[in-house]
């Protein structure tokens, strides 16, 4: 009875679980990114406290430090994005003319082709045109521009990261100590250290291959010709942190962003075929090769991942859901994963044994003697 109790119990959170993380989405979103956020920042506190810098200073510093890259990728993403969006529609007839050759051939698509284009023409995209909008300049001008619960949020993850960067040391060493024996508290050391070295490992070291590729994608964009490589970079950059969907969304992207600005459909498929192109390159051979094995994860709980958090959260959730899938990994390496098969069969918890089942039992060790 209890462990059927037990079961029925934990099932009925599992399934409320995401229920609970959608809807109370404006304080979990900001806690969890902020919280991931400064994970992986706890080795460069570390690194300042390593020479002698106060915990609350070096948290302000690595704080700051976060904000300026932030605060540069938003210039370089944001404002030139904007401008692409009010000039789709009057783009849109360029569009149709470079796809003229693919609806001759598939001429059945054409019905498709002008729904979609009348689409465009006359929804939110076509307002853009009349109602222009700045875009942002810096994080300080988003906030003031943005709702007051964006704001709020905002400042609460930013406190929240602050926090938690300046209690860390302490904070470890009272976990650590707090335990009744020295082997819990190795073991709790090695998970904090796990979950840490292994967080940060990865948001650092895919964050260095992303930045590299859009690099790479800006400067191929540069020389073909392209306008705005550096946020074309910047959005293949950001991008590929989604695995799979990210980068064929940054394809479809610049496929489109081709179509609008060269007059040949081949010359405008150049900048999709770039991008694919590097993406290739960076996904067979780079990141294996950096990452090596010690960060692999099954493909399986990767998209898993992706479609409970995006789900959840939408895009941010999609953003963290390689991050949160390695901490869990790593906690569940550390605390061992649950049996439930053994639980529900095995030890006889819901079925009971049969009483010839315990005189085999029972009679074993003499035979075996």
């Amino acid at each position: 009875m209890l462990a059927a109790l037990a079961l029925f119990i934990g099932v009925g959170l599992a399934f409320a679980l995401p229920f609970v993380l959608k809807a109370g989405a404006e304080f979990f979103l900001p806690l969890t990114a902020a919280l991931v956020i400064a994970i992986a920042l706890v080795p460069f506190l570390e690194w300042m406290e390593g020479r002698g810098m106060p915990s609350p200073l070096a948290a302000l510093i690595a704080l700051i430090t976060f904000l300026l890259v932030a605060n540069t990728a938003l210039v370089l993403i944001v404002v030139p994005a904007t401008d692409w969006f009010r000039i789709l529609p009057e783009r849109i007839p360029q569009i149709q003319a470079n796809l003229a050759p693919v609806i001759d051939i598939y001429s059945q698509l054409q019905k498709f082709i002008d729904e979609t284009v009348q689409m465009l023409a006359s929804g939110p995209v076509a307002a853009a045109q009349t109602a222009a909008v700045d875009a942002p300049r810096s994080l300080l001008q988003f906030a003031a521009t943005s709702a007051p619960s964006a704001i709020i949020q905002m400042f609460f993850a930013l406190l929240v990261i602050y926090f938690f960067l300046s209690g860390w040391t302490s904070l470890r060493k009272r976990t650590i100590r707090g335990r009744a024996s020295f082997d819990d508290s190795l073991a709790i050391a090695r998970v904090i250290q796990n979950v840490v070295d292994a967080t940060s490992a990865y948001v650092m070291t895919i964050a260095t291959i992303n930045i590299s590729l859009g690099l790479s994608v800006a400067l191929a964009l540069y020389l073909i010709g392209m306008p705005s490589p550096l946020m074309w970079g910047g959005i293949v950059a950001l991008l590929n942190f989604v695995p799979y969907f990210g980068p064929i969304l940054a394809a479809t992207l610049l496929a489109l962003a081709g179509l609008m600005v060269f007059n040949d459909v081949w010359v405008a498929l150049l900048p999709a075929a770039v991008q694919v192109g590097f993406h290739l390159v960076e996904a067979n051979a780079i990141t294996p090769l950096v990452l090596g094995r010690r960060l692999t994860m099954n493909p399986l709980l990767i998209l898993v991942s992706l479609s409970f958090w995006g789900w959840v959260w939408g895009t941010p959730g999609a953003l963290l859901a390689v991050p949160l899938l390695i901490i869990i990994q790593t906690v569940l390496a550390a605390a061992g994963k649950p049996d439930i098969a053994g639980f529900l069969f095995e030890q006889g918890t819901l079925t009971a044994p049969h009483r010839g089942e315990h005189q085999d039992k029972a009679t074993r060790p003499e035979q075996d003697g």
